[in-house]
């Protein structure tokens, strides 16, 4: 009997049409002879409809699915609040957990936690919209103090967005002014971080459990432009992407291991890609961030790197389905009734 699988695809963020494509890849990748699909959309007004246009309740879910695969990346759909609904509605799904999702898509928390732990990260300063209204003269002076002048040029960053959305490099205090109030459109939340010098943007796939996750192959993105933007990745760009990535043995098993952890403390599940920055001169390297549902578009790293360490895309597809259902099993077994 085949599994009743539902995509969910889209979302009211700027990765809306991102979103799309990724369920395209996977559709065009799945074993049919395993999996009876469904694919549901939000739209971005925030309607839930099915591949006839016709309005979806999302509380019916249980009454059609065995399984759900929210292919949804950025606020409202990687971040988890649609993993919450589907914990309210008893079923399994693909992908990290609520708590996974939430601390992951919070630039700020992330980067907190992974602090605590001794992971690699660049010098990093954050504050909020109502601290930056209410006295940017003393934030400019704070940013002042964690980065001298020298230290230009620095990314601006709002918390809580993914593929680079808002992301702006500030080479003077006139471009840091704008790269706030830019990001700020965008989150109540602002990370500053340092620049890299000489960067290398590198990425690892990271699959399985939370207590036995693996490692794919490192790739490298060149990007066309001066940083990987949202441009770079999905507008016409001439980025490319170097599978395996040329490093030394050392340094990629130094990254992968770190990977891993970095995908244990943060309570990962199932799956995540983490990019790195690697210094070209010094190789030393930082995590720069963790991607609870990657993209899986033609293009997109995390599918590409696991066929690049031997896994295709259909068992990949596969394998992320049946860790959701071990999860949902592990998790039901559990006695939460006094």
């Amino acid at each position: 009997m085949k599994t009743r699988l539902v995509i969910i695809q889209g979302g009211t963020n700027t990765e809306h049409e991102i979103s799309l494509i990724s369920a395209k890849g996977i559709l065009a990748n799945l074993n049919r002879r395993k999996y009876q699909v469904k694919v549901l959309t939000i739209t971005q007004d925030n309607r839930w409809v099915d591949e006839q246009g016709r309005g979806v309740d999302p509380f019916s879910l249980p009454t059609f699915a065995d399984l759900v695969f929210p292919i949804l990346h950025g606020p409202y759909g990687e971040d988890g609040t649609i993993q919450g609904l589907l914990e309210l509605l008893r079923l399994p799904y693909v992908g990290c957990g609520v708590t996974a999702s939430a601390v992951c898509m919070d630039k700020v928390l992330q980067k907190n936690v992974c602090q605590s732990y001794s992971i690699p990260l660049v010098p990093y300063f954050w504050f909020t919209r109502r601290e930056w209204d209410h006295d940017q003269e003393q934030v400019l002076k704070s940013l002042s103090q964690k980065f001298p002048s020298t230290n230009f040029p620095l990314f601006v960053k709002p918390a809580n967005q993914g593929s680079s959305v808002g992301i702006t490099k500030a080479h003077h205090q006139t471009e840091l002014i704008s790269g706030i109030e830019t990001a700020l459109i965008r989150d109540t939340k602002v990370v500053v971080e340092i620049a890299v010098s000489d960067v290398r943007e590198i990425e690892c796939a990271v699959l399985d459990p939370n207590d036995s996750p693996q490692a794919s192959v490192l790739g490298e993105i060149i990007p066309d432009r001066e940083f990987y933007d949202y441009s770079a990745k999905y507008a016409d760009s001439q980025s490319q992407a170097i599978i395996p990535a040329q490093l030394s043995k050392k340094l990629t098993e130094q990254i992968q291991s770190v990977a891993i952890k970095a995908f244990r403390v943060l309570d990962c599940y199932g799956l995540a890609r983490l990019d790195f920055l690697v210094n070209g001169a010094t190789s030393e390297f930082y995590l720069n961030e963790v991607n609870t549902m990657p993209g899986f578009t033609p293009i997109s790293m995390y599918p590409k790197l696991w066929e690049a360490t031997g896994l295709a895309y259909s068992d990949l597809l596969d394998r992320l389905i049946e860790l959701a259902f071990a999860r949902f099993r592990e998790k039901s077994a559990l006695n939460l009734i006094h």
